[in-house]
């Protein structure tokens, strides 16, 4: 057998070159994150939007109605475009879907800087939503299915890089502007908001369309050119070429069309839903949406220090994290470790930060341990949950039903986030409960429900191909036994290159559950 050319970061530059940009769309998610937080903390965001407080730090606060469909409407936006994913992916594909993503967001930062009515705000928010919600289920459909096996982990982990970066900026740009005073505190801030989409938009003209998309929708051709631009050795094409196009039509043979009640209609299917759901939904389960969402206003509502340079530092070491983990995720990146581990030290430092400020509220000792466990649990989230949650979220969804799958999860999993952001304030805020810190309690058992489920139901796929991953599910595996198995199918795993391969049709027909599925819907 001829060598296979080496693998490596500088072979698969193109297409890591081109999945880098497209990661790029969820630093506007980030920035939002960071931005909205710091804005609520903010006098002259205040003074506009809110109303005078003298029994509060700031002199203004913000009502907890108001404060929960500021932040919560954005992700109710994302929400509904995740779960149009599925009908959007049928007339457009992944990168136009981006450009309309960077239409909405254009528009709806025009309405946020310009209005000074907390209806236009609203109308802004919902539609920056849209445009997110679009972000973050397209760019990482594109990631999932441009990428090499191997460095699949790698660009989600960039993926999620980009997040915390532009909550970083967001927050320190507050931190900056909060000093200006009036309206310009808040309109510069929102002015950052406009360098992403234009650049995704000039960028988007020199990468290629997801070749499975276009497979899917019969464009054979034009699928091949968009791997050869893709993969760094042409001789290779024709049979990556192959192995796509063999899956996708024995995935059709198991169901008479695409639609979305097909992601619950077959056994498989809805096992690979289900578990897709659950992944990404992992990090609502996590608390980090509040922590995220108000931590600015959080700090400064508890009295804990410079509540912007806490935020900073918590978002700095966010990133950090991630930098770290996208360096080790290729080689070491096991998703039901680090998920469950992540957790577990989530649910820990919330219980911490809960019984401190229980014990002792508003002291300067309190604020320094809520600060430096909050560090710690940052490091949890971000280095263990964020990126492998999305990353097991699009890894599980059969290849015919992906935009459907995928969307849906995103939807559910925006859906948990909306939720924590609607329900914080009332949680959080001095005129509501003012339980500030001790909201920890409430997720703390929620870590922990999510570490047991990982550990119990969630299969080990790292590095193995989308074929691979199909062929695992038809064979009916118990999630302890993937990563262990040895594929036998037309897209097996170079970890055996000593086994025969054979057709994914033939994998099929030999599994008698799958067979006798298939043999109902074969003419």
């Amino acid at each position: 057998m001829a060598d296979q050319p080496k693998e490596s970061v500088k072979a698969h530059w193109k297409c890591l070159l081109a999945c880098t940009l497209m990661s790029m769309c969820p630093f506007q998610y980030g920035i939002d994150f960071g931005i909205i937080g710091g804005l609520q903390a903010m006098p002259g965001f205040l003074q506009v939007f809110g109303n005078e407080d003298p029994t509060v730090p700031l002199g203004y606060n913000i009502s907890p109605g108001r404060q929960q469909l500021i932040s919560s409407l954005m992700i109710l936006g994302a929400f509904v475009a995740s779960s149009a994913a599925g009908p959007i992916a049928k007339f457009i594909g992944r990168k136009a879907s981006i450009w309309v993503a960077c239409l909405l967001c254009i528009v709806a930062n025009v309405v946020m800087m310009t209005t000074t009515s907390i209806g236009g705000l609203y109308a802004g928010r919902l539609v920056i939503g849209l445009a997110n919600g679009m972000y973050m289920t397209f760019s990482q459909l594109y990631l999932q299915e441009c990428a090499p096996a191997r460095y699949r982990g790698l660009t989600v982990g960039a993926f999620q890089s980009w997040t915390s970066i532009g909550v970083l900026i967001g927050t320190i740009i507050d931190n900056f502007t909060v000093k200006l005073g009036g309206k310009q505190a808040y309109i510069v801030p929102l002015g950052i908001v406009y360098v992403v989409p234009g650049l995704l938009s000039l960028g988007l003209f020199f990468i290629p369309e997801s070749p499975r998309w276009l497979l899917q929708m019969d464009k054979e051709e034009a699928a091949r050119k968009s791997l050869l631009w893709l993969r760094p050795f042409p001789e290779l094409v024709d049979a990556e070429l192959y192995e796509m196009k063999t899956a996708i039509d024995a995935e059709k043979h198991l169901a008479q069309n695409s639609e979305i009640v097909d992601i619950f209609r077959n056994p498989v299917d809805r096992r690979r839903t289900l578990l897709a759901v659950g992944a990404v939904t992992l990090q609502a389960a996590s608390g980090a949406m509040y922590m995220i969402s108000y931590g600015t206003y959080f700090f400064e509502m508890a009295g804990v220090g410079s509540a912007f340079e806490n935020s900073c530092i918590l978002t700095g070491v966010g990133v950090f994290i991630i930098l770290v983990n996208s360096a080790i995720i290729t080689r070491y990146g096991r998703r039901r470790v680090f998920l469950t581990t992540g957790l577990i030290i989530c649910g820990i430092c919330q219980l911490i930060v809960a019984a401190v400020y229980t014990a002792s509220p508003g002291t300067k000792s309190t604020g320094k341990v809520i600060v430096g466990i909050s560090v710690l649990y940052i490091m949890g989230y971000n280095g263990m949950v964020a990126t492998y949650a999305w990353l097991c979220g699009g890894e599980f969804p059969s290849q015919r039903l992906r935009s459907y799958t995928f969307g849906l999860a995103s939807a559910v999993g925006f859906l948990g986030a909306w939720l924590t952001t609607f329900t914080a304030p009332y949680f959080i805020n001095p005129s509501a409960l003012n339980w500030g810190p001790k909201y920890g309690y409430i997720w703390t058992p929620s870590c922990f429900i999510g570490a047991a489920w990982v550990w119990l139901y969630l299969p080990e796929v790292k590095n193995r191909t989308f074929e691979e991953i199909d062929e695992m599910f038809l064979a009916g595996l118990p999630a302890r036994k993937f990563r262990g198995y040895q594929c036998i199918g037309a897209a097996a795993l170079a970890v055996d290159e000593k086994v025969p391969r054979v057709s994914v049709e033939e994998v099929v027909w030999s599994n008698p559950k799958a067979a006798t599925e298939a043999a109902t819907h074969v003419e």
